[in-house]
This record gives C-alpha cells, structure tokens and sequence, in this order.
C-alpha cells in the first residue's frame, strides 16, 4: 500500500486562532463545519433536555 492512498487527516480548528491568515474559502469551511458543530451540540442538549424532563415528571408523579 502506498501512503499516497492513506486518508489525510482533517486539519484541526483551533477556536480563537487568528484567522487572519485564512483565505475565503478557508473561511467559509471552517464557517460551515462551526455550524454543522452548533446543529451538533444543539441536538445533543435537547435529547439531555428531554431525558430530564421525563425523569422529572416520572418523580413528580409518585
């Protein structure tokens, strides 16, 4: 096997780094992979959300 063939590994975004260096496109990259972050984490605090609720009304109830 070649290592050309192997899979690159994905940059890693530093929050905070200066970004003055990035080109637009960069930019735009590391916008949508923020935003695809966000839409992440949102979910994963609603499912948290939603368990609680649930247990909180199940000790509510008895």
């Amino acid at each position: 096997m070649d290592l050309d063939d192997l899979p690159k590994p994905k940059p890693q975004m530093v929050i905070g780094e200066n970004l003055e260096n990035m080109g637009l496109a960069e930019l735009e990259q590391r916008l949508a992979a923020l935003d695809e972050e966000i839409g992440r984490v949102r979910a994963e605090m609603a499912r948290k959300q939603s368990g609680r609720a649930a247990a909180d009304a199940l000790f509510k109830s008895g």
